[in-house]
Order: C-alpha cells, then sequence, then structure tokens
C-alpha cells in the first residue's frame, strides 16, 4: 500500500463545525435542524459501528441508541463544538459492549504483536451513491473495498477503533485521544502499528 492514507469507505466525511450549528439550532428548538442532525448523526453512526462492531446487526442497534441519545441530549449538550466527539464515544462504548456478548470475538484487547491473521466477522459495505463507473473499475473498488473490510476485521479491536476514527472518519489525534480515553503519544503508536499491519496485508491493493 502506497499511501498512508487508508482507502476512502466513508464518502465526504462530515465536518466537526457543521454538527456544531446544527447541535446550537436543535438545542434553540429548529426541528428541521433536529432532522438534519439525526440523519448526519445516522450516516456516522452506523458507518463507524459497521467497521467497529463487525456485525451489521450490531451496527443496527448502535446506531438507534446512538440516535436515540442525540435527540434526547442534544438541547443539553453544554459544548456543541464537541458533539461530533460525543457521538464517536457513545458509538464506541456501545460496540464495546456489544462484542463483549459475542463469542466470536474476545472481549479483551489483544497486542499487536501476536497474530491477527483470519479473516475476522464479515462487515457488508455501505451503499453509498455516486457517479458512474466503468464496470471494470467497480469491480476493483469492489475488491479493494472486501480486503479492505477483511483486514480492518482482523485487527485488534482497540487498534481498529483508532485506524477507522483517524484515517477514515478524520478526526484530529486529540479528538481520537478524547475518544477512546488514550493519550495522544499512545494514540500514534497504536495508529503506527495498525497502520504498518494494514499495509502489510494490503501490499497488492
Amino acid at each position: 500500500m502506497t499511501n498512508s492514507k487508508i482507502v476512502n469507505l466513508s464518502g465526504d466525511g462530515h465536518d466537526g463545525a457543521e454538527f456544531a450549528a446544527l447541535v446550537r439550532d436543535a438545542a434553540k428548538g429548529d426541528r428541521e435542524s433536529m432532522e438534519r442532525l439525526l440523519i448526519r448523526a445516522q450516516e456516522v453512526a452506523y458507518r463507524f459501528s459497521l467497521l467497529v462492531c463487525g456485525h451489521p446487526e450490531d451496527a443496527e442497534d448502535v446506531m438507534q441508541d446512538a440516535l436515540l441519545k442525540t435527540y434526547r441530549h442534544a438541547s443539553r449538550i453544554r459544548k456543541p463544538e464537541a458533539f461530533r466527539t460525543w457521538l464517536y464515544q457513545t458509538v464506541r462504548n456501545a460496540c464495546l459492549m456489544k462484542r463483549r456478548r459475542r463469542v466470536d470475538e474476545p472481549s479483551q484487547h489483544v497486542s499487536l504483536d501476536e497474530s491477527v491473521r483470519g479473516d475476522g466477522p464479515d462487515a457488508q459495505p455501505v451503499e453509498v451513491e455516486g457517479s458512474a463507473r466503468a464496470a471494470d473499475q467497480q469491480l476493483i473498488d469492489e475488491w479493494v473495498g472486501v480486503r479492505l473490510r477483511k483486514a480492518l476485521a482482523a485487527l485488534p479491536a482497540s487498534h481498529r477503533v483508532i485506524l477507522v476514527l483517524r484515517e477514515i472518519e478524520g478526526l484530529s489525534t486529540r479528538e481520537v485521544a478524547t475518544v477512546t480515553g488514550l493519550s495522544e503519544a499512545n494514540v500514534k503508536t497504536r495508529l503506527h502499528r495498525a497502520r504498518m499491519t494494514m499495509r502489510q496485508q494490503l501490499e497488492d491493493v
């Protein structure tokens, strides 16, 4: 893999400032802003939970939980600019709880120094509408996407979260540290190791 950035599965992403503006307007009782906030939160929560939880049914449950909490607490968020971080924390914590109930994924974090081979749980792609592409390009994109999801699933959960937040969701190192509760130095170390592992598994992509 020649590029330090992991292939983007998320589309165009959402800016934290835009989220903050929607939260402020929703808190004032603007119903249209609340609807837009929920739509944006739904997209982010499902995409992130699908990649991190690894199970479509879990991702659906986590997304619904995140939307309910967003609706209930949007008017009480004291720092609207921190909403995006709060949303990722909510989804991450829910995924951790779901994973502990899964028998096919260990509840404890596994070191990257240990073997991480294997396909892991199969994650289904999130369909994103885009411009028409040639059939051969669509096949290539689909193959790359499948390889990427399998490589992500093979990572230890703690490192997968960091990689997804930083490379796919576009959060800063500081935001990732806030979501995960780790120091920025620890985030950078785990991110580097996760990138190296992904590159090794995707060398031919």
